[in-house]
């Protein structure tokens, strides 16, 4: 049996210099050296044992200003529209971003973080080790429609395209 809905919560608040979409970096790529928090709540924060000895972490989070889906968008790195499932646009049937953040130190219940691509005051959903020798795989890898666009993402920055 197929499970229709999910119940999430979240575990704490993303801080950034990001106050708006339009004009912020739209991967880690093109967020180098930029610096935010992660506030876990006070609840959670002994779930944060042993992870400052990882240099890079996984936030997983949900696109709280995002509304809405479209089973085709036009990314912001391409002239084409393209299967959301392609792509890393925020208007999607489940609001979920994932982004890899270098993680500087950690000070009780905050995550002093670097390279953040995401947006101030964005919903927390959870934290993941990146572990290189799990998450590299020896093989060669594909990045379809994106093989030429990726280099772009260093420059490349948010419009409004999916505001609302």
């Amino acid at each position: 049996m197929m499970v229709e809905e999910f119940r999430l919560q979240s575990i704490g608040v993303i801080r950034s210099p990001f106050r708006q979409r339009k004009g912020m970096p739209i991967q880690p790529a093109g967020a180098r050296g930029i610096r935010g928090t992660v506030e876990v709540l006070p609840k959670y924060e002994k779930g944060l044992q042993d992870l400052e000895g990882f240099s890079h972490i996984y936030l997983l989070y949900w696109f709280h200003l995002s509304e809405g889906y479209d089973l085709t968008v036009k990314p912001f790195m391409d002239s084409e529209y393209r299967g959301i499932f392609a792509t890393r646009a925020p208007r999607r049937p489940n609001q979920i971003g994932l982004s890899i953040v270098r993680l500087v130190s950690i000070k009780g219940n905050t995550l002093y973080i670097e390279d953040i691509d995401i947006l101030d005051g964005t919903p927390l959903l959870d934290i993941k080790p990146f572990v290189p020798e799990f998450d590299i795989f020896n093989r060669t890898f594909r990045s379809g429609w994106l093989e030429k666009q990726a280099v772009k993402a260093e420059e490349v920055k948010s419009d409004e395209r999916f505001s609302g």
